[in-house]
């Protein structure tokens, strides 16, 4: 039986970016469009590829997506072609014609980065004056009627921003934000010794998350961090011991259970699970190949010579990564790997083992303390 098709597609659209960010996945970035990248009849011909067998959220991202002349008629015909088309930007370059021109193009949602709660702490990562220009993308971009997602990347020059952050989000009318937790890949490999926080730090953000998610208000979720996922059912098996009864918010329900159903269609959020990476998940490079998602260097084939759906189906890297038995370290032994499974793009970059452990989880799993007390009375 086919595996599910995927419920999110991202497409690196260009390696062109018109910023230098510090932090950034890839190692290089260029300042043009590069010959590399995949021309507008094979973004068609990748979009057929896909609608021919899923109808998943598409991504447009890059580098800067909106460096491509063709980006609007890609995103177009993406729309046109029954999928739900979203826009990953660092808004620098949108002014209020090009706002009207992205609704028009039937992009759903626009993903803005902002790595901090002002400028001064968000340009340090992406250049004097991006900030502003960010914000006033954003504006031309709630004023045309798209509706706007924060994409935060955490790390240790802004961990104490968070709750500002989020007072952002919620003051400029964002739909939703997304922390990121930062992957020693790429640009971001060079700075994970000074900028990667702890792992007890990384329980303190998710813990913080979870206390915001269920005020409601606004739909949050963690990414590259799939151990939200167990201590979401840590802290509601807390509450149900203590008697405590929340309603949960709608945008946490959607959160919880989106997507949670083959053949459905997803939410904007799509998450049902922690690490989709090639479950749920895939990346398509600006050169075509197709990667479990964009930060686990580790091609599964080029829709430049093999049919994207072959890849997805049939990949021996995403039939390793479907199967929670194969993982190793902690996360094998972990009660909660189902729903959780680590990041196996920080495995991967921490000790080159996608299979491998979680390297900034701090939770011992149940097997491994009982291990841990056999030993200790032999």
């Amino acid at each position: 039986m086919p595996y599910p098709p995927p419920r999110l597609v991202f497409w690196e659209t260009t390696a062109g970016c018109n910023l230098h960010c510090i932090h950034c996945r890839r190692t290089t970035v260029a300042d043009a469009l590069l010959p590399q990248d995949l021309a507008t009849s094979e973004a068609f011909a990748l979009i057929d590829a896909i609608a021919g067998f899923a109808h998943p959220i598409l991504v447009l991202s890059g580098g800067e997506p909106l460096f491509r002349p063709d980006i609007l008629d890609i995103a177009r015909y993406a729309s046109e072609r029954g999928l739900t088309v979203a826009l990953a930007t660092n808004a620098t370059l949108i002014d209020a014609r090009l706002a009207g021109e992205i609704k028009r193009a039937g992009i759903r949602r626009v993903s803005i980065s902002l790595d901090g709660a002002d400028a001064i702490t968000h340009d340090v990562f992406r250049g004097p004056g991006a900030f502003d220009r960010a914000l006033s993308g954003l504006q031309h971009l709630r004023a045309a009627g798209v509706p706007v997602q924060i994409n935060t990347t955490v790390a240790r020059h802004n961990l104490h921003q968070l709750p500002q952050t989020l007072a952002l989000a919620k003051s400029v009318g964002a739909a939703a934000l997304h922390l990121f937790l930062l992957v020693p890949v790429g640009c971001g490999e060079e700075i994970a010794d000074e900028q990667m926080i702890s792992g007890a730090e990384y329980e303190e953000v998710l813990n913080w998350l979870y206390e915001r998610e269920m005020e409601g208000g606004i739909e949050l979720k963690a990414t590259c961090a799939p151990h939200y996922f167990r201590v979401m059912r840590q802290r509601q098996a807390a509450e149900r011991r203590q008697g405590i009864t929340r309603e949960r918010p709608a945008s946490a329900a959607r959160q919880q259970h989106a997507g949670g159903h083959p053949g459905g269609h997803p939410s904007m959020n799509s998450m049902s699970r922690g690490c989709l990476a090639g479950t749920g998940v895939c990346f398509v490079s600006h050169r075509g190949e197709v990667f479990p998602c964009g930060y686990l260097p580790l091609a599964a084939g080029n829709v430049r010579e093999q049919p994207f759906r072959d890849i997805w189906e049939s990949a021996p890297l995403f039939q390793e990564l479907r199967q929670p038995d194969l993982l190793q370290g902690k996360c094998g032994l972990c009660e909660f790997k189902q729903v959780c499974g680590g990041c196996r793009a920080r495995a991967y970059g921490m000790t080159r083992e996608y299979l491998g452990e979680e390297p900034f989880c701090v939770y011992l799993p149940q097997r491994h303390r009982d291990t841990e007390i056999k030993e200790l009375h032999l």
